[in-house]
């Protein structure tokens, strides 16, 4: 494995739609040690391979039961297209991950999963743990660069505002929606994101982690990920570590973001969390 988020692209061109090493392994049987299969969420545009090309074999390498769904994709599209995921509305891609979840834990055995996701990968398990029965399903639930409050990135937020306001409402709700039905729902101030707030963002039974990067280019701003809430824990990555400059992607991949998930997972056996360079995009 490496840490490099750009390794997943060429696992992807070389076997597309398959699984990124160490994923999708359907005859794991959970250990004592790691009881809970994890399952990884992918954020818009990625899959199953691709986001995950350091997480997947770093988890299997730890002893846990990894699987990855890609959700949100136009699969009746030709490859690579087909490969694009986390595109349709975060209401159906939450469908897609209860469905998942299910089968993981028909075939595994297990009673509970825990989640690891990054960017829309936070949003999709929110809804499925609110609205979909998920709350019962899910032990731990990790979330890199989540946006719990939305974004607004380029200044989003107000652009929707505004042209809904000269009376071109259907620039976004025609327009973006068709290429990414997800995209302006993840707009700080949303009405998808509005109705899922109102119902509690966290659900009590289920540990939470909320890891961020001051860097994030995608979710602005950072602390949009910040949480305050029982059996709830935020991490900045840079708070310990001003040498880390790794930003959206790269918290997806870079080893620093990676003890905070591993020290999640298994808090019973926490480990150090090194301070190293962390380079953007790549977090190698």
């Amino acid at each position: 494995m490496s840490y490099n988020f750009l390794a997943g692209i060429p696992l992807e061109l070389g076997n597309p739609g398959g699984s990124a090493p160490g994923a999708d392994d359907w005859s794991c049987r959970p250990s004592r040690e790691h009881p809970n299969p994890v399952v990884l969420v992918h954020g818009t545009g990625g899959n199953r391979q691709d986001n995950w090309a350091t997480y997947a074999p770093l988890l299997a390498n730890e002893g846990y039961c990894v699987f990855a769904l890609t959700y949100g994709a136009f699969d009746d599209l030709p490859w690579p297209i087909s490969a694009i995921g986390g595109m349709k509305p975060i209401e159906d891609s939450a469908e897609q991950l209860r469905d998942f979840v299910d089968r993981v834990l028909q075939e595994t055995g297990a009673r509970k999963v825990d989640l690891v996701g990054h960017s829309q990968g936070t949003i999709v398990p929110a809804y499925y743990v609110q609205r979909l029965g998920g709350a019962d399903k899910v032990d731990r639930y990790v979330s890199l660069a989540p946006l719990w409050n939305g974004t607004n990135v380029a200044g989003a937020a107000g652009l929707v505002d505004a042209v809904r306001g000269f009376g071109a409402g259907s620039l976004v709700d025609d327009g973006l929606a068709a290429l990414c039905a997800a995209c302006p729902q993840m707009v700080t101030g949303s009405d998808f994101l509005t109705d899922l707030r109102a119902g509690g963002l966290h659900a009590p039974q289920i540990t939470y982690t909320n890891i961020m990067t001051r860097y994030d280019e995608l979710v602005v701003p950072f602390t949009s990920g910040y949480v305050e809430a029982p059996d709830t824990t935020n991490v900045v990555v840079q708070d310990d570590c001003a040498t880390n400059y790794g930003e959206h992607a790269a918290i997806a991949a870079e080893p620093v973001a990676a003890a905070y998930v591993l020290n999640a997972l298994d808090p019973e056996h926490p480990r150090p969390v090194p301070c190293q360079f962390v380079a953007p995009i790549t977090g190698g």
